[in-house]
């Protein structure tokens, strides 16, 4: 073909028609626009072009304008999608495209919007917890933990799954308490993740991110830019985990019995020792096996022989009825039994420089 054939140089330039939302918080209306559109260009293209020509005063939020950033996220013909990856050939050519800011929201000019409460909810959520006594670069994971929530790690956080959730798109009074899909996947992921010091994350995730108000429609899958799989792969798995844990009987009898994953009840934990600090570490490595007062000080003394000034959770009567049977409400107590006098940490036999006594009359102290 000639250098001069109307075909080498693309289809010609259309008029098309667009409505697009002006306005602010105090309110706004529908504008029609004809723009030209050149064969290949996407929506944020003709926005762009509008900014240009018509409506110098447009405001709208973009980046990278390559579907890498989230930044351009609206709704266009009432779907929630990124601009820079729409192309204007997926609509027919005598169709008038309405594009509007998302609509979960609060609105700041025309299709920007105020999105700050998605970081808000980063915030309270809790960031990965490395494994104690491990340095950064000797961090190792198998192949397949990897992969696992890999998926996860692709959010570009364009934000359209906390968009179209109708938890908090129908009901503004709940997103003080849902934190939304991008959240209960990051839940997911870090839950998945064999180095994440926190036991924790299911019961967070029921608990303050409000996990239950999912009725799984799929709606967040479906808007998803990178096809994270969020429902079936992130949400649907930590409701079942919540569920073993929470409601499963046999489960729940056997924390009951076992009293696993229960902090002990003991003086410190429950509040009355004002000088305690929580941590397991003592001088050079070692545990007085003081009974958890876990005292940087009473440490030391406890290293260095007798100390008399050490606080010892107070041994209690066994949990039996006066014909010796377990109660009923021994089961159904929402609090461990009492813990030992020995201390958690202690393995029998002591080493005798380990070796440690309270005095008989401590409490009068």
């Amino acid at each position: 073909m000639g250098a001069n054939d109307p075909q080498a140089a693309g289809k010609p330039a259309t008029k098309r028609q667009f409505r697009i939302w002006r306005g602010d918080e105090n309110g706004g209306d529908l504008q029609d626009y004809t723009v030209e559109v050149n064969e290949g260009e996407v929506v944020l293209d003709v926005i762009h072009r509008l900014q240009a020509t018509d409506a110098p005063d447009l405001a709208c939020r973009w980046n990278c304008k390559a579907g890498k950033c989230g930044s351009c996220s609206m709704e266009i013909n009432g779907k929630p999608k990124l601009s820079c990856m729409t192309r204007m050939s997926t609509f027919t050519e005598d169709e008038t495209i309405t594009v509007t800011p998302l609509r979960t929201f609060p609105i700041i000019r025309d299709l920007v919007t105020d999105v700050s409460f998605n970081y808000e909810k980063a915030r309270e959520t809790p960031a990965f917890a490395p494994p104690p006594g491990v340095a950064p670069g000797d961090y190792r994971m198998q192949q397949i933990d990897v992969e696992r929530s890999q998926e996860f790690r692709k959010c570009i956080e364009c934000f359209l799954c906390q968009n179209v959730c109708h938890v908090v798109r129908d009901h503004e009074e709940n997103k003080t308490a849902f934190s939304g899909p991008r959240y209960f996947i990051r839940a997911a992921e870090l839950d998945m993740h064999p180095l994440d010091a926190r036991n924790d994350r299911k019961e967070y995730a029921q608990a303050e991110q409000g996990l239950g108000f999912c009725n799984i429609t799929k709606c967040c899958t479906e808007v998803c830019p990178e096809h994270i799989k969020i429902t079936d792969n992130g949400i649907i798995p930590m409701k079942e985990r919540v569920v073993d844990r929470k409601y499963d009987p046999l489960v729940w009898l056997g924390s009951k019995i076992f009293r696993r994953g229960q902090v002990p009840q003991t003086s410190v934990t429950s509040g009355h020792s004002s000088g305690a600090v929580h941590s397991s570490g003592g001088a050079g490595g070692q545990h007085s096996h003081a009974g958890g007062s876990h005292d940087p000080q009473a440490e030391l003394q406890a290293q260095k022989g007798v100390n008399w000034h050490r606080e010892v959770p107070h041994p209690t009567a066994p949990a039996v009825d006066d014909r010796g049977k377990l109660p009923l409400t021994e089961l159904t107590f929402d609090r461990a039994a009492a813990p030992s006098p020995f201390g958690d940490d202690v393995t029998f036999p002591l080493p005798p420089e380990h070796l440690n006594f309270a005095h008989p009359d401590q409490d009068k102290h």
